[in-house]
């Protein structure tokens, strides 16, 4: 399927004005070992009548350049630093790089559905960074023009640089100025903040930490060669709950508390409950193997003081349910939301702040055995990225995996897509049980 799509152009996209030659410390958070990685968004755009496709990849590679004056740091390129734990970013406008492209196969309402592949679309984000921290640029940006003269704009970023809330607000910024047809200043809703220091440690002082409040960097017991059997022969998977599907689970999920439990549950309380157990139910683990339901938690009104609006880092930490694979499936959906529920309750700035000396002196970062990761993708507002095309009419990842994502829905605030990938031999009952 690579051959489907033909690069046309690559370049480098370096900041229209001249920008400060710095070095800029990240913090404890944003220097985790599991965020060395590229944060992939793919948006497609339904066929636009009279649309100049010349005129519109100049306007995104300007606005692109625009962009990169207040969020400098995209331009830049991340490193460990020289001295001392964590990492920092060279400042020297070296540039974001801008792709365009074409495809001969892929349409529009091909993205209705789940890929066929885990990395049916990877062709849409054509350069793929293995190493954050060996030189890559930390922005890539590729437009792909569809077969049906749609367009597809995916989007690479560096995960130490910034969270899903920090992209998207950079991503909308981006789309502010590529948009004519808005009467805007161009401005940013909020003037971006690095202010890393603020999710740092102070030097010298040590946070107890108890490892017992912090499951997500335990170890548990492999008895089934979990990761063998939950990474091989995937097959990706979408479903999308819609509000009287969602109130449902809700109601289930009253009738099946345990003594003394909630009787009110989120959105996405509910939800995450009912995909880990009709995941661990479909691939069929030992009734004793612990599992984890892992999620971030944006911390940027939980710490003391609160982060300012604005702040782009990685402000979250990951919240973490634990239990068995029998008391899962056996207690119900309640159950599970409750599990969920606690674990975003015990976050708070003690919670926050042990996290950080976890990571930063004990270089801690959480074990996959046992472990689902949730990725809340649907309350970050980038169904609005309009750069001129309208909303997309679909959002989600380059490449479909074993992490399950919580996707929007066009035109639709309460309804989320579920995409995950599940091994062959589990997709068809875990359906089932999703549907159930």
């Amino acid at each position: 399927m690579g051959s489907s799509v033909r690069v046309k152009e690559a370049s480098v996209v370096t900041p229209s004005e001249p920008t400060p030659p710095c070095v800029l410390a990240l913090s404890a958070l944003d220097s985790q070992l599991f965020l060395r990685f590229t944060i992939e968004y793919l948006l497609v755009y339904k066929p636009c009548p009279g649309v100049d496709q010349a005129n519109t990849t100049a306007r995104l590679k300007s606005a692109l350049a625009r962009a990169l004056v207040p969020y400098y740091p995209f331009a830049g390129r991340v490193r460990s630093r020289p001295e001392g734990p964590g990492l920092e970013v060279v400042c020297a406008a070296q540039g974001a790089v801008f792709i365009e492209a074409f495809a001969t196969r892929y349409k529009a309402n091909d993205f209705e559905k789940a890929p066929k592949t885990v990395t049916h679309w990877r062709p849409l984000l054509s350069l793929q960074v293995a190493d954050v921290l060996k030189g890559s640029p930390p922005l890539v940006l590729q437009l792909t023009w569809l077969a049906d003269g749609a367009a597809a704009i995916a989007v690479g970023i560096n995960h130490c640089l910034c969270d899903g809330i920090g992209s998207a607000e950079f991503l909308n910024y981006f789309a502010e100025l590529a948009n004519e047809k808005r009467e805007t200043s161009h401005r940013c809703k909020h003037k971006p903040v690095w202010e890393r220091h603020l999710l740092n440690s102070p030097r010298g002082k040590q946070t107890r930490v108890d490892s017992a409040g912090h499951p997500e960097f335990n170890r548990v017991p492999d008895l089934c060669g979990f990761m063998s059997l939950v990474s091989t022969g995937l097959k990706p998977t979408s479903i999308t709950f819609d509000k009287t599907r969602l109130n449902e689970l809700k109601r289930v999920a009253r009738c099946t508390n345990g003594p003394g439990e909630s009787a009110q549950y989120t959105s996405f309380e509910v939800l995450a409950a009912h995909v880990w157990r009709s995941w661990a139910r479909a691939i069929r683990f030992p009734g004793n193997q612990k599992l984890k339901l892992v999620f971030s938690i944006n911390v940027r009104n939980r710490v003391n003081p609160g982060l300012p609006q604005g702040y782009y880092g990685n402000a979250f930490v990951l919240g973490c349910a634990e239990t068995s694979a029998r008391e899962l499936e056996e207690r119900g959906i309640g159950f599970g939301s409750g599990l969920v529920k606690r674990a975003k309750e015990r976050v708070g700035n003690e919670h926050v702040r042990g996290v950080m000396d976890w990571v930063w002196d004990r270089k801690g970062c959480p074990d996959p055995v046992g472990v689902l990761i949730v990725s809340q993708w649907s309350r970050l507002g980038l169904e609005n990225i309009d750069v001129g095309m309208g909303k997309p009419s679909h959002v989600g990842p380059v490449c479909c995996d074993r992490y399950c994502l919580f996707l929007p829905v066009r035109d639709d605030s309460v309804s989320v897509k579920v995409m995950v990938a599940l091994p062959v031999s589990a997709v068809d009952n875990y359906d089932l049980f999703m549907r159930a």
